[in-house]
């Protein structure tokens, strides 16, 4: 499998995890784009700043150039913007998008059971507000994250596998 993955969605809606299970399916390399944030956006977030385009540019350069690397990959981004996804695509033009998707109350439940991520919950409503849903002229499949992961890997896969 050549194509880049890019398992998409807001903060908690299972990015990370959805990602590693289809990374590993497709016997592929994964990366979380969270570990490629630099230090100054990590800070940022951690005091419940959100992060602004001038922050996210040169990380998603960083992710882009990741994504072009031969033999493709799957790598978790929240890729909330029609404009980051374009970026994402000029550096990997062939990049397939899964867009995770749910309620406000699901993903702030689950993101406020999980422990250890820099991303404040306080956050997630401004994650919500920047979401622009995958268009129709974007590659890529939109499933809802109260589906469990086996069944997102399967529909993922059929519809990466068909595209």
């Amino acid at each position: 499998m050549t194509t880049p993955v890019v398992v998409m969605g807001v903060s908690g809606s299972g990015k990370s995890t959805v990602g590693r299970a289809l990374a590993q399916r497709l016997a592929v390399d994964f990366i979380d784009a969270d570990d490629l944030h630099p230090p100054a956006n990590v800070a940022k977030m951690k005091a419940g700043h959100p992060l602004d385009d001038t922050d996210r540019w040169p990380w998603l350069d960083d992710v882009g150039r990741r994504l072009a690397e031969p033999g493709g990959g799957v790598v978790a981004c929240s890729a909330l913007k029609r404009a980051y996804r374009d970026r994402l695509r000029a550096a990997a033009p062939t990049t397939w998008f899964l867009h995770l998707s749910g309620s406000r109350e699901l993903i702030g439940r689950r993101q406020a059971d999980r422990t250890g991520h820099f991303m404040p919950t306080g956050l997630l409503a401004s994650q919500f507000d920047d979401l622009e849903p995958l268009a129709a002229d974007e590659p890529g499949l939109t499933l809802d994250v109260a589906l469990d992961v086996g069944e997102i890997v399967s529909a993922a896969l059929e519809a990466l596998l068909t595209d």
